[in-house]
């Protein structure tokens, strides 16, 4: 058997395994680098160069600095900017800005790290406005497809195109040039969604809508009691509590009619753990608005603003701080133990605002917990997130999904954002490699306390940087056997009489097809060899082809196992196997005409 049956065997049989799913794509792709090894076509080196490829680093650090944005809270401010912009009734201006945000997003931290960040966020419009979710999900991923040739980070592909263009000789493409195709590819996409995608697409919404939790605090606040008068008092420099001790204080607010909520510290914004209260402290209060006046004034304590209306909400629930609902589960460790209003948990970082007993406050000075009671607990988003993690408890909703649709440019926020941009100041000029500019982003992250190192590593989808490492030195054995050569010289020889434009076409619809079927990423990699060889052939420059496949690599659009993220939103739009194709095949359509035809007037042959 020649090298070269034994190469396209691999193909067909990777092929194959990718659409029947029978195994995991990351399982399929490692075999297919073991099998070029275990034949003799490549080095057990070569075999497994892709893993130690700086491309494939690159890709990976995107997916941290992705799962930043999210975590801090920017995605979630542009959602509800998204909202506000673009009104209720207004059909067409919400698409626009809610494909204009999906696509410059991808642009700038890839199709599965934008799609997964802003998937959480076009659910909830769809749940606020009630809409139909399957009418804005896949509107906003083919959008992402056409927005991932915005910039060199929008797909892995990219890059991809852009190493072997370098390869070849000619310089990789820089990191804005793919907008030079991006740009009209976007228009067309939102043209034709806005025009026709509403009678193309179904009126459907997933089985399981996920809840709204844009006013979650403020339906704590207000089932616990704490809608209003709540009031976070500034200890000053005059104040005769400063230097009293802290269990000093609860007596004090009695005698004003007050109820004492918690002590905190003014540096941290964490419950008190010294003994003794401290300048710039801030005690949590409850009561009637002209007691907490009086009683502000007799003891030299400062209003915060947000809080000189007694709004419950801005004092508890904010940037730096969050609620959280958790239950006593049976066989609890806590069944026993005592609890109280004010209290601090035994972790020091929480504070217990209230407890519950079959939906009645209980308002005792110590309760004895027991099985079925809710608890009402607040503290730091850090501290929830650390702590609510015991098997002792249950947390009704997730701190982190609550502080990510409710608290938009929570902690973090701004240093998520100047490390984003900073990575792309790094990427546009070129001064560093594109694999280091993305290392010192996601070390940026973790440096700077946004993501732990354990976090950073689960952010990363995995699937997809190990499916594109072991895939690439598929590309390695179809140059040396001259795999890619001959499928060249046999794509030129059926359509080489008619010129380049029809070299462009073939190769489109060749790597089209094959994307709707297997990753368009392990796709781009079987097919690039193949482009710059035929490039060779005919003697034209390989840029306008290896921008072509890119181009065609992002026409995804025909099935829901064609991309992660058309995938991705199948469950959420509630969609069927059969309704991708038609909104895809006129995007399709648009997507062949630019890269067949537009290409070649700015990379010219």
């Amino acid at each position: 058997m020649s090298d070269i049956t034994i190469i396209f065997l691999n193909i067909a049989v990777a092929v194959v395994l990718f659409v029947s799913n029978k195994l995991p794509v990351v399982v399929v792709a490692m075999a297919v680098g073991l099998s070029l090894w275990a034949s003799g076509l490549l080095s057990l080196q070569d075999a497994l160069s892709g893993y130690g490829d700086p491309a494939v680093m690159f890709i990976a650090t995107l997916f941290v600095v992705s799962a930043a944005l999210e975590k801090t809270g920017v995605t979630a401010w542009a959602g509800q900017l998204l909202i506000e912009k673009a009104g209720e009734d207004n059909r067409t201006r919400l698409l626009v800005l809610m494909m204009s945000l999906g696509a410059l997003l991808t642009a700038i931290i890839s199709l599965n790290g934008a799609i997964a960040a802003l998937l959480p966020v076009v659910v909830v419009i769809a749940v606020r406005l009630k809409r139909n979710s399957s009418q804005l999900l896949m509107p906003l991923v083919f959008a992402a497809h056409a927005g991932s040739l915005l910039a060199l980070t929008g797909s892995p592909v990219n890059v991809l195109v852009s190493e072997a263009s370098r390869d070849a000789g000619f310089g990789g493409f820089s990191f804005f040039e793919f907008a030079l195709v991006g740009v009209p590819l976007l228009v067309g996409t939102m043209a034709i969604i806005v025009l026709f995608g509403e009678k193309l697409l179904p009126f459907r919404n997933g089985a399981s809508m996920p809840a709204d939790f844009s006013r979650h605090a403020q339906t704590l606040i207000e089932q616990y009691g704490l809608s209003s008068g709540v009031f976070r008092l500034r200890v000053k420099a005059s104040s005769p509590l400063a230097g009293m001790a802290r269990d000093g204080v609860a007596n004090l607010q009695a005698e004003h009619g007050l109820a004492f909520v918690a002590v905190q510290d003014g540096k941290t914004g964490m419950p008190l753990r010294r003994e003794m209260i401290a300048e710039g402290d801030y005690l949590i209060l409850k009561g009637d608005a002209d007691a907490a006046a009086r009683f502000a004034a007799s003891a030299h304590l400062a209003l915060r603003e947000e809080a000189d209306v007694g709004e419950g909400g801005n004092t508890l629930f904010n940037r730096s701080s969050g609620l959280a609902e958790v239950v006593i589960p049976p066989r609890s460790g806590l069944i026993g133990s005592t609890a109280f209003p004010g209290m601090v948990t035994e972790s020091g970082d929480l504070i217990i605002l209230s407890v519950l007993r079959a939906g009645v406050m209980l308002d005792a000075a110590k309760t004895e917990l027991q099985a079925g009671d809710t608890l009402l607990l607040q503290g730091t988003w850090k501290a929830l997130d650390e702590r609510l993690s015991d098997p002792d408890v249950l947390v009704v909703n997730s701190p982190e999904l609550v502080r990510r649709q409710a608290v938009p440019m929570g902690p973090g926020a701004t240093q998520a954002v100047i490390i984003l941009l900073a990575m792309v100041v790094l990427l546009a000029t070129g001064i560093v490699p594109t694999a280091v500019a993305g290392m010192l982003a996601a070390g940026a992250v973790v440096l700077t306390g946004i993501m732990n190192v354990e976090h950073a590593y689960r952010a990363i989808n995995w699937t997809t940087v190990i499916m594109v490492a072991a895939m690439m030195p598929l590309s390695t054995a179809m140059e040396k056997t001259g795999a890619a050569q001959l499928m060249a010289e046999y794509l030129v020889a059926v359509v080489g009489d008619y010129g380049p434009y029809a070299l462009l076409g073939g190769l489109f619809v060749l790597t089209a097809v094959l994307g709707q079927l297997i990753s368009n990423t392990a796709t781009a990699l079987i097919v690039i060899p193949i482009g710059v060889a035929s490039a060779k052939v005919l003697g034209m420059s390989p840029e306008p082809v290896l921008m072509s496949t890119a181009v065609a690599a992002a026409a995804s659009f025909l099935t829901p196992i064609a991309t992660p993220t058309n995938l991705m939103v199948m469950g959420p739009g509630g969609y069927a196997f059969g309704d991708y194709w038609k909104l895809g095949l006129p995007l399709m359509i648009w997507f062949f005409v630019v890269a067949t035809f537009y290409i070649p007037f700015i990379w010219s042959f």
